[in-house]
């Protein structure tokens, strides 16, 4: 109980009251982060700095003079972001050991409302990936892989003698934020968005992700990838939960000239009990080559909740949705090429031993720090941004990331209040099964329907639905207007409570609720 209330109604509210203290809630998280090791989720552990940070909300609740609703909450955040004093390392060996000397803006606003920075978490080398198994310190485990659900839909039908082979992946590239919060080791986690790096894995492990609007939250400090696609991405257990740190997060950032001029006004979610004015768009170009029959049956079943609800529900089209994927392949190498440039050994970072020449010892930096992933990335780019290709792919490419950013404008002038389509192709395939195929095969499969809410810079969530037939999560995705965040958040709250998505029993928290924190305070949130 201790680690599953919502954040306003029950956490904040028990510990304005003292049921519990904000050390009692730190210390809970660090021995589940230690009990749930075998995850892969974290990089780095910050026990010392976040115990400390603790205790000084606990003085402040002592004082009466909390600093709002995240103060004291423990949160965990994607490492590809800049962390002064803890290690910053995008899962790659060319950033092993580097520490930023600042914090990146949302980190720092995090901070300043009092959460609790437990640590940083795993995802694939420089956040390319759709899985999470492409990091150098290895591949993040699905919690839902070691649910009850799971073993006793999957396990038991399974004829392999091996069960540690039956993991299956978080989705990613924020796989261990997703993975983090589905674990109970933190109540919110951030993570980076830049075709659906937080959306995807959220719908694999069952939370709550959200990818606000372009330009919404700042981007300064995290480590770019898209610098035109790149959104900070909320990972929660509830869409209440996402909209308390958008609210914490959002608004204009001097230090980053994309973000919003206007001052942004937290807002609470609505109970919305009425759906009879609302317009539901169903995209028929989402019906994606690859899609599986039971997301396709819950999609038709979304859809008739919210007719059968009063709310009208329409067919819309996307037209040029067929060709986004190609066109965010084009856009997000050649931007990988430029940004990945400032990685040359010496300034930070890497730096090869090779002393033959400066040439040479920028090439060895780039070999020995950069995994296949990210080299292959830097070369297609490069070629894309080749003077004799520059015209016929990168600017063609822009083109029609215009073309799909007005379908959207188009749908949403029609009437349409929100979209609603699949988060994913499927369940999280197991792991063996995912590395048959190279990360770019991959990439291109599991971007599919969540990439081009990034080339248009719409807000979209994912919303947990259902488990599938082996037991595990699949969600739904809802994109809204450009900055209307909080239309979207109602409709995702509303959809939330009608689907009821059951609760992780994961057996290793249970084992460990018996020796951890035994007395009252820990055990009565609700």
């Amino acid at each position: 109980a201790a680690l599953k209330g919502e954040l306003r109604s029950q956490v904040s509210a028990a510990l304005k009251e003292g049921r519990v203290t904000p050390t009692e809630l730190c210390q809970r998280c660090l021995a589940l982060i230690k009990s749930t090791k075998f995850l892969n989720a974290y990089i780095t552990v910050a026990e010392e700095t976040a115990l400390k940070q603790a205790e000084e909300s606990e003085e402040r609740y002592i004082r009466g003079q909390p600093l709002g609703i995240l103060d004291g909450i423990p949160i965990a955040v994607k490492d590809n972001f800049n962390t002064a004093g803890i290690e910053t390392t995008c899962a790659s060996n060319m950033l092993k050991g580097y520490i930023s000397p600042y914090n990146a803006t949302v980190v720092q606003k995090l901070l300043d409302h009092g959460a609790v920075l437990l640590g940083k978490t795993n995802l694939d080398e420089f956040a390319m990936g759709s899985g999470s198994t492409d990091g150098v310190f290895g591949p993040v485990r699905n919690p839902w892989s070691y649910s009850k659900q799971y073993k006793e839909k999957s396990v038991a039908k399974s004829h392999s003698e091996d069960k540690e082979s039956n993991w299956v992946i978080t989705g990613g590239s924020s796989g261990g934020s997703a993975a983090a919060v589905s674990s109970f080791t933190c109540f919110a986690a951030l993570g980076s968005d830049t075709g659906g790096s937080t959306r995807n894995p959220a719908a694999h492990c069952g939370v709550v992700g959200l990818k606000p609007t372009y330009g919404l939250i700042s981007r300064h400090g995290l480590i770019p990838l898209v610098n035109s696609m790149d959104v900070p991405g909320i990972l929660t257990r509830c869409v209440d939960d996402a909209a308390v740190l958008l609210g914490s997060l959002a608004g204009h950032d001097p230090k980053d000239s994309t973000t919003i001029q206007d001052d942004f006004k937290p807002f609470e979610l609505p109970n919305l009990n009425d759906v009879s004015k609302l317009s539901i768009g169903i995209p028929k170009e989402y019906h994606a080559p690859g899609l599986s029959s039971e997301i396709l049956a819950l999609w038709s079943k979304a859809a008739d909740l919210f007719k059968n609800a009063g709310a009208k529900v329409v067919e819309v089209s996307l037209p040029h949705t067929p060709y986004s994927i190609v066109c965010y392949h084009v856009l997000c190498t050649a931007e990988v090429a430029s940004n990945m440039a400032r990685f040359d050994g010496l300034e930070y970072g890497h730096r090869s031993d090779m002393k033959d020449s400066t040439e040479s010892m920028y090439a060895a930096t780039r070999r020995e720090g950069f995994n296949d992933v990210v080299r292959g990335r830097i070369l297609s780019g490069n070629y894309f941004l080749l003077k004799q290709n520059y015209e016929k792919y990168f600017v063609k490419a822009q083109k029609v990331r215009r073309l799909i950013a007005n379908d959207f404008v188009k749908v949403f002038r029609s009437g349409v209040d929100i979209l609603l389509t699949p988060t994913t192709l499927s369940d999280a395939a197991p792991y063996t099964e995912f590395i048959q195929e190279d990360n770019r095969t991959r990439s291109a499969q599991d971007d599919i329907l969540t990439q081009a809410a990034n080339m248009a810079g719409l807000p979209a969530i994912n919303v947990p639905t259902a488990l599938s037939e082996r037991g595990l999560p699949v969600g739904l995705q809802f994109i809204g207007r450009s900055f209307q965040e909080k239309q979207l958040l109602t409709v995702a709250k509303w959809f939330e409570k009608q689907v009821q998505f059951p609760v992780i029993q994961l057996e290793e928290i249970k084992r460990h609720d018996n020796d951890v924190f035994q007395h009252q305070k820990s055990t009565s949130f609700s």
